[in-house]
């Protein structure tokens, strides 16, 4: 079938895109995976302009963090549906040719909600200039890649400059993330939460130690937490825009509500009303298996699927699982190339907070886990597979704690 492409584009970028949908459709047939990225690479290389003209003419708003940015991605997704159609990266491809991807299929002048890699969210954002950018967190994740989180935070600063017409949406609870939107022009401050602190313990601009109490953080230096007009203030409530209204999600934690009240703000300034946007979130019960109940093997055990890529995520699924009834937990830990080959991270994690649960420990680094959980005095035991682990519990359904790699591979093999 042939697609028409609008005039706008190039020669050469419309044949990049039909590269880009050759090059996916053979990947899937061949079993290599959904072919984003590999597409989105080749038509780079044949017109790297694709991505300015395949991003313009739409509204279009970027989602970038540390950790939330595919949930929040899929929530902005939902609430801008509501207004018709939306193109998304969806499956995770969150680099620039994972974006062009996500771009290159009509209609051309969809809506777009975007997850963007923090790295690449300078690049990838110089080219579509999205209408809104929301700004999550900021946490060490990948030691080997983004372990410099000022860094991350001073790009951010230095890119609202370029984007004079854009609005940043952005978590005031991390203080560098206030410190980089604080270059923009316009922002939507939301207090989304923080339970994760130890990565900004001393203050962007003056570099001297932040305080914290209940009401926020501030520095000697006068950088302090923005007053947000949206905000988490309940389990269920939030305070949007001067009232308080009911938010209800059948994603679980409190860390999702923030995912929710940051995606709602966005969808505001494209249009969407708070009433519209979090109806259309209500449904949303899982992202990319996160929170997904699946088979573990053959003999009726069960896992619910919890993603934790770094200390912040761990400490988010702490939260959740002392919500939760307190079922056995696996973990399942990898240090593959896209976790990170660095696992030290491990060591800030408060791990004594398993105290009391049966711990199951599997993955291509379960020693290293064993071992942390040893110093932590958590009783675990160590096991082959997340299948074996299940088999093992004491419980028919457990909570499985896995990251990147493992989630994925986890995935994969229980959707057989």
């Amino acid at each position: 079938m042939t697609t028409s492409f609008p005039r706008r584009f190039t020669a050469r970028t419309q044949a990049a895109l039909a590269v880009e949908r050759l090059a996916a459709e053979a990947s899937r047939r061949l079993g290599r995976g959904s072919g984003e990225m590999i597409g989105g690479k080749l038509a780079l290389r044949v017109s790297p302009g694709a991505l300015a003209e395949v991003g313009s003419h739409r509204r279009t708003a970027c989602v970038s963090g540390t950790n939330g940015k595919t949930t929040t991605t899929r929530l902005l997704a939902r609430a801008l549906g509501t207004l018709g159609p939306v193109k998304s990266n969806s499956g995770g491809a969150n680099m620039a040719p994972g974006v062009l991807a996500a771009l290159s299929r009509p209609p051309f002048d969809a809506a777009a909600a975007l997850e963007v890699d923090e790295i690449w969210l300078p690049k990838v954002a110089r080219e579509i200039l999205p209408r809104v950018v929301l700004l999550l967190n900021i946490s060490r994740d990948q030691l080997d890649r983004s372990n410099e989180t000022r860094r991350i935070a001073s790009m951010w600063r230095e890119l609202g400059a370029e984007l004079p017409d854009a609005t940043v949406v952005a978590n005031v609870d991390d203080p560098l993330v206030a410190w980089a939107a604080a270059g923009w022009r316009r922002q939507v401050w939301v207090s989304a939460g923080q339970n994760w602190t130890a990565d900004a313990m001393v203050c962007p601009q003056c570099a001297r130690l932040l305080h914290r109490n209940e009401a926020g953080w501030w520095s000697e230096c006068g950088l302090a937490r923005p007053e947000p007009i949206v905000a988490v203030t309940g389990p269920r409530e939030l305070l949007w825009y001067g009232r308080t209204i009911s938010a209800h999600l059948d994603l679980p934690g409190r860390v999702n509500l923030g995912n929710a009240a940051m995606a709602a703000a966005a969808a505001r300034e494209l249009g969407v009303e708070v009433e519209a946007a979090l109806a259309a979130m209500a449904g949303l019960g899982d992202v990319q298996g996160r929170y997904q109940e699946v088979a573990l093997g053959e003999q009726g055990r069960r896992g619910r699927l919890l993603l934790a890529k770094n200390p912040a995520g761990w400490v988010e699924m702490m939260e959740l699982l002392a919500d939760a009834p307190p079922r056995p937990v696996v973990i399942d830990f990898n240090s593959q190339t896209a976790d990170g080959r660095d696992p030290s991270w491990i060591w800030d994690v408060p791990f004594e907070r398993l105290a009391g649960r049966q711990v199951l420990v599997t993955g291509g680094r379960k020693e290293d886990m064993s071992v942390r959980l040893a110093y932590a005095e958590v009783p675990h035991s160590v096991h082959a597979n997340a299948e074996d682990a299940a088999l093992a519990a004491n419980e028919k359904v457990v909570d499985v704690v896995a990251n990147y790699t493992a989630f994925r591979d986890l995935l994969v093999r229980s959707s057989r």
